[in-house]
């Protein structure tokens, strides 16, 4: 067979010897590739947050307790109050109905799905339902949904028509997620394509019939991440919603969730707040979160939940008198807060989880330090939520085991706080002059200038935010 380059006339060779050789010459060099496009970064998160969640909060309700009635027709009226106090997010605890077998308490555990497809009658009807979410939308406010994909109830409706999709262990029989004691339900088996397609459609129904805007994931973690990464496909192709994994992995990131939860942070404070470690033991949950997670996550943050509230204690217990500091903390550090309905009444009781037990619902010097953190959190720019807020910057201090200290800046905006995570009183000083600047107190609302010769005395378990003044 003729060589194509030795038919080519001398001329012609010749030409096309002066065009190949720059290109040789470039291959040869150390490092050069014909695929240069491999040596480009690209992006880790494979989609977009909405937008309308740059700068949300997140609030949770558990319809059982939130009011004295119990159903989503008593927790509709408290929507304006909602709105007013500043939250975003209204995240529901699962609406479904609960299982009867091996029910735990009179009114049993609303992670014990009977059918996901079917709303809990005990909260009202599916146009209840329906109303809720429209009243909310109205308001310019968001819902999610708790959705329950790793386990269901004993005897949810998938047990007649389809056995087959749960796990079964050695005996061959259904059986409660492993090393728990979740045994009032039992675990589902993702490795059947029809349970992965039942789930999808479910959770896609909700969305396009009652208008909810995303979901909650309990455990995502022990569900196959693969299914999340198709569902969330799924979900955003109908309309942008909002995700949020019950779970703490980078991976929970790159398609399905914008959010996940930052257990290690919560851990930490908590240490810090009983004593047992100091301001720097925050240090790692930082370092991870800056070069570790994508700039596009949302790591969730708060002082008390559902589960934290009825098994651990109240955030009163946990915190102390550390509590003020911590609320504060988890609005201006980066993350999406949130407040677990009752907070803002300064609530002091352990919810039943089981049973019925209304939140006592009072004024409280609480609800007006979340009405103003949820105020500086919509507006100022540098508190906004993942790429949308700016990057935590250490501030260093001449008492770093005992006060931790950043600024969050952008071109509009900036905040620099500084928090006094001990029992003792301390005299704040600085170095260097990335805090330097004019300033109003959080607080006080009173001017504030910072320089190199500023102090600034902290009471035990202070706090500073200081905002620039525009």
């Amino acid at each position: 067979m003729m060589n194509p380059i030795t038919s080519l006339t001398r001329s012609s060779r010749l030409l096309l010897t002066l065009l190949l050789t720059p290109l040789l010459a470039l291959c040869d060099q150390p490092g050069a590739s014909a695929a240069d496009g491999a040596y480009q970064p690209t992006s880790y998160v494979r989609f977009q947050n909405a937008e309308w969640t740059k700068n949300a909060s997140i609030y949770q309700i558990n319809t059982r307790q939130f009011t004295a009635e119990g159903t989503f027709r008593a927790a509709e009226q408290q929507l304006p109050r909602l709105k007013e106090l500043g939250v975003d997010i209204l995240w529901l605890m699962p609406i479904h109905p609960i299982g009867q077998v091996k029910r735990k308490g009179v009114l049993g555990s609303p992670y014990a799905v009977r059918d996901y497809l079917a709303v809990n009658p005990e909260f009202g009807t599916l146009a209840d339902f329906k109303r809720f979410v429209d009243t909310a939308h109205g308001l310019g406010l968001h819902v999610i949904l708790d959705w329950v994909g790793n386990h269901t109830a004993w005897d949810n409706v998938l047990r007649t028509s389809h056995p087959e999709w749960y796990a079964k262990d050695y005996k061959g029989d259904a059986h409660p997620t492993p090393w728990y004691d979740w045994d009032d339900i039992i675990d589902l088996d993702y490795d059947q394509p029809g349970l992965r397609r039942y789930m999808t459609q479910a959770m896609t129904y909700w969305v396009r019939e009652a208008g909810v805007d995303g979901y909650r994931a309990d455990a995502a973690g022990l569900v196959p991440q693969d299914f999340w990464d198709n569902a969330s496909r799924e979900l955003r192709a109908i309309k942008p919603v909002f995700m949020l994994a019950e779970w703490e992995s980078r991976d929970m990131h790159a398609v399905a969730f914008d959010a996940s939860y930052a257990w290690t942070w919560w851990d930490t404070l908590h240490n810090i707040a009983q004593g047992k470690a100091d301001a720097t033991a925050l240090y790692t949950y930082y370092a991870w979160g800056q070069k570790f997670y994508p700039k596009q996550a949302y790591r969730m943050l708060y002082t008390t939940n559902h589960d934290k509230n009825t098994w651990d204690g109240t955030e009163f217990e946990l915190f102390g008198p550390a509590v003020d500091a911590a609320t504060v903390f988890s609005f201006v550090s980066e993350g999406i807060p949130m407040i677990y309905n009752g907070q803002e009444a300064g609530n002091r009781k352990r919810l039943a989880f089981f049973d019925r037990d209304p939140i006592a619902w009072q004024a409280s010097p609480r609800g007006e330090l979340l009405k103003k953190l949820l105020a500086l959190k919509n507006a100022n720019t540098a508190l906004w939520n993942g790429a949308w807020g700016a990057t935590m910057v250490q501030v260093p201090n001449g008492a770093p085991k005992k006060l931790f200290s950043f600024v969050r800046q952008n071109e509009r905006d900036k905040v620099f706080a500084v928090f006094n995570l001990s029992d003792a009183p301390v005299e704040a000083r600085f170095a260097q002059t990335l805090q330097q600047g004019r300033y109003r107190d959080f607080d006080s609302g009173d001017a504030v200038v910072i320089d190199a010769a500023t102090s600034l005395a902290m009471p035990a378990w202070g706090y500073r935010v200081l905002v620039k003044e525009r």
